[in-house]
């Protein structure tokens, strides 16, 4: 059996997170603020998966990957506030694209606004920092927990890329509304990647002692077997979820992509299901 607790969730959902931001921003696409955006947020996560190691139980190596992850997050903020003004060239690519567009098909000519262009854009590289770092923490974090070593810490990693990606695919859904001109393309990608990281995390699950002993009684979740269903629940929905939500996209108007953000609040509800459910039964 296996230990979880709330410093190791916390590690896992800030390094899934950093790791997928740098999986969008590397295409140049997406709008500056962005990265903003995610980093702080994944940054307070790490922050605060220091301290509840500190309050709830000590790993040393989780707890110094997890200052190492603020610190790296810290500076990739810094460093792309303070390139904001070269701007994101793909996007700039992209309004102009789209400009060009509407002025041949209206007849109405507009002036590209002039670039700035001062300086070098922010390395998207940067972001990885702090994934890699984290891994360590989390490999720590997989060995300290119990049981099978290897079991452990597959299932540690995995879950933090299931919660890292379907996290980002949320807020990345709610960032059109900032950016509206932004290809679904992107959108799309993470939605595929939760779909394909699923069954892993489903298949992890199962190791032994896993969910099979959860379903099959030998393992007790405490009400009758009703955990280990709501699990498999849980993991089902949200591929359901993935697949509808690829659908939506796939309409033309706008408010799809609102529909299909709207689909992943719900997905990002039953993938935290799939994951700690599973674990905290395990861990009983």
């Amino acid at each position: 059996m296996i230990r979880v607790d709330a410093a190791t969730v916390l590690l896992q959902w800030a390094v899934g997170g950093l790791l997928f931001l740098w999986f969008t921003t590397r295409r140049r696409l997406v709008g500056i603020g962005y990265g903003w955006l995610l980093r702080g947020t994944y940054l307070l996560l790490a922050a605060g998966s220091f301290v509840c190691g500190l309050a709830f139980g000590v790993e040393p190596v989780r707890e110094v990957a997890s200052v190492g992850v603020v610190l790296a997050a810290l500076v990739a903020f810094v460093v792309s506030v303070a390139r904001r003004k070269a701007g994101v060239r793909g996007q700039a690519d992209e309004h102009d694209r789209r400009t060009e567009r509407v002025a041949a098909m209206t007849g109405i000519e507009r002036d590209a606004p002039e670039r700035v262009g001062d300086g070098a854009e922010f390395p998207p590289m940067l972001d990885l920092i702090a994934p890699v770092i984290g891994v360590v923490g989390l490999v720590a974090a997989g060995v300290g927990a119990g049981g099978n070593d290897l079991v452990a810490v597959v299932r540690t990693i995995v879950g933090a890329a299931f919660l890292g990606a379907i996290t980002d695919a949320m807020l990345l859904g709610h960032w059109y509304l900032v950016q509206p001109g932004l290809p679904r393309g992107l959108l799309n990608e993470l939605v595929s990647v939760t779909k394909y990281v699923l069954p892993v995390e489903v298949a992890a699950m199962l190791l032994p002692t896993g969910m099979v002993s959860v379903l099959s009684g030998h393992v007790s979740d405490g009400w009758n077997g009703t955990l280990g269903y709501f699990w498999v629940a849980c993991a089902v929905t949200t591929f359901i979820l993935c697949v509808v939500t690829q659908r939506a996209l796939r309409e033309k108007y706008y408010s799809a992509v609102m529909a299909a953000t709207g689909l992943l609040y719900l997905a990002i509800l039953t993938a935290f299901g799939t994951d700690l459910v599973a674990r905290a039964v395990l861990a009983g």
